[in-house]
């Protein structure tokens, strides 16, 4: 895959010093180019995507700060370094008004430019960064409300409320499925931390003997491959929130750890003596029943208590299946672009019959895998419940006798290319949706020679 250049344009009426600036920082990440009046550098600006920009202030045809605000409005996000024979600290406050990054006076090193474009690449990188990262907790704000009927999730809100205005720990309790995580994100968002980060750790999923590392970060040597400082997930979530999920996972004897860190909230990584303060909002999750554990002794008790300062409990599907209708309207809305696509009233029936072993997750699965398959305007999610009968069987219900029955293989190509269609090639999401591995899609994918 070819990799995008970074480019620099210089605009000086000086060849030798343009020519200079050329050979110095023209490498194999980076294309320099030259312009030597203010009207053809910003006629390159307008042709293609400038990064840096080294702007003489004196030009045959027009003054450096009066170019610049025409530069920026080709791209924001390009960065003007000033440079000018005629240095004042009048000139540089200009400068900086009208747009300009950094200022330089002639004569300078070239040494020292060469760190000024690093300097306005390095910005430039962090600006994305988190622009990326803004973009990211916008989509998290939106994806992430709660979506359900009247009734039990009334108190759940409540409560969600009261854990927002508060630091203190949040135990959510519930099947897998159910919609923890949500509800995590929701009190984040409610809080004051929603510009924050908010990370998420399964306790499940990290190796027993990673699991304190991953947590608290290690030192360099601390134990065999450290082969660097690394820090932990609670110095990362640092004035954010860091959910714990599958809290009941989590090795008994790293319990007594995490509770020293929730009572000093203070952490220190494997192999170093300092102590370092933290400041994060804890979040914990579990999907078994942590009262029993205790029994077992396989959870601590001191721990369970500090964590369920606030404590919520979310029912499985079957308990509020009055939740349904609304949750199928959103994930409707949200995964099709065809604004008619409705259920009907015997499929929503059907929905409200079964018993959603898999919770909230099954729902939005059977939903987008429907809406996959679905022809024309009719969508009919019942046939993919696990008690029910596939579309794809030569014994399906009366309701597909007057549908023409293909292959099963040309059925699989079609239902594979829609899938692949619907997510714009992604693979990932294809299969997720298939409820495939992403292995057997892309072998399939060359087996149809997709």
């Amino acid at each position: 895959m070819m990799k995008v250049k970074r480019r620099i344009l210089i605009i000086d009426d000086n060849d030798i010093f343009c020519e200079s600036v050329h050979d110095l920082l023209t490498d194999e990440k980076t294309d320099v180019l030259m312009a030597n009046t203010g009207k053809d550098g910003l006629k390159l600006c307008k042709e293609t995507k400038i990064d840096v920009v080294i702007l003489d202030q004196k030009l045959p045809d027009t003054e450096g700060i009066a170019l610049c605000p025409a530069i920026l409005k080709q791209n924001e996000q390009t960065k003007i370094i000033f440079v000018t024979a005629y240095p004042s600290f009048n000139n540089a406050i200009e400068a900086i008004k009208v747009g300009a990054h950094d200022y330089l006076s002639k004569p300078f090193e070239m040494a020292e430019l060469e760190l000024t474009v690093k300097q306005a690449f390095r910005t430039q990188e962090l600006e994305k960064t988190e622009q990326i990262q803004d973009y990211q907790n916008t989509k998290d704000t939106v994806e992430h409300e709660l979506i359900a009927g009247h009734g039990i999730f009334d108190e759940i809100n409540r409560t969600i409320d009261l854990a927002a205005g508060t630091d203190a720990p949040v135990l959510i309790t519930g099947e897998t499925g159910t919609g923890k995580n949500v509800v995590a994100r929701a009190i984040h968002y409610k809080s004051d931390l929603p510009t924050k980060l908010f990370l998420t750790a399964n306790c499940a999923a990290f190796p027993e003997n990673l699991i304190e590392a991953e947590l608290f970060g290690s030192e360099k040597g601390a134990f065999t491959g450290a082969s660097s400082t690394r820090k932990g997930i609670f110095e990362l979530a640092e004035g954010g929130t860091l959910m714990l999920d599958e809290i009941g996972s989590m090795p008994i004897h790293l319990q007594s750890k995490l509770l020293g860190v929730l009572e000093e909230k203070k952490i220190r990584r494997i192999g170093s003596e300092t102590v370092k303060p933290i400041s994060v909002r804890i979040i914990a999750a579990a999907n078994n029943d942590l009262e029993e554990a205790i029994k077992e002794k396989t959870f601590r008790n001191d721990l369970y208590y500090r964590l369920s300062v606030i404590r919520i409990h979310i029912p499985p599907l079957r308990e509020r299946k009055n939740d349904i209708p609304k949750l199928c309207e959103y994930f409707i809305g949200k995964m099709s672009r065809d604004a008619s696509i409705r259920l009907s009233d015997p499929e929503l029936g059907k929905l409200m019959e079964y018993e959603w072993p898999g919770n909230v997750r099954e729902l939005k699965n059977v939903i987008e895998r429907s809406l996959i398959i679905q022809r024309g305007q009719t969508l009919r999610p019942s046939l993919l419940l696990k008690n029910n009968i596939t579309p794809y069987s030569h014994s399906a219900p009366a309701a597909l006798d007057d549908e023409e029955i293909l292959p099963l293989e040309m059925t699989e190509k079609n239902c594979i290319s829609r899938a692949l269609k619907k997510f714009n090639g992604n693979y990932s999401q294809s299969a997720k949706a298939l409820g495939i591995s992403l292995s057997t899609l892309k072998r399939k994918v060359k087996s149809y020679n997709l």
